[in-house]
């Protein structure tokens, strides 16, 4: 299983990006997925996770109403769309995948499936 996420960029605060994950060499339907992102100097975090069919996603209070995550599995994509973006966003942001059910507090050292990251700055 890969996952390649893109889509980061420099944006100014209160824009909005949108981050693609695609995975290849799998099914995506298989898999729960989420974002994380890790700021510099900072450890890594939970941003977002999506069930199998999309039909649960879950969120850090720090994002609510402002990200969205969603999934196409025919497409084989998962994707983070971010808006009204603030300099605090900034940071690395990682897919990644999982046969089972991951969340916000469960160790990010058994999620079995990570992408390389794309970088997200946000400036004032």
């Amino acid at each position: 299983v890969q996952l390649q996420a893109s889509g980061g960029g420099l944006v100014q605060a209160g824009g909005s990006l949108r981050l693609s994950c695609l995975a290849s060499g799998t099914t995506l339907s298989w898999y729960f997925m989420g974002w994380f992102r890790q700021a510099p100097g900072k450890e890594r975090e939970f941003v977002a996770a999506i069930s199998w069919a999309g039909t649960s996603t879950e969120y850090v209070d720090s994002v609510k109403g402002r990200f969205t995550i969603s999934r196409d599995n025919a497409k084989n994509t998962m994707y983070l769309q971010m808006n009204s973006l603030k300099p605090e966003d900034t940071a690395v942001y990682y897919c990644a995948a999982d046969r089972t059910k991951f969340r916000q507090s469960s160790e990010q050292g058994g999620i079995d499936y990570w992408g390389k990251g794309t970088l997200v700055t946000v400036s004032s």
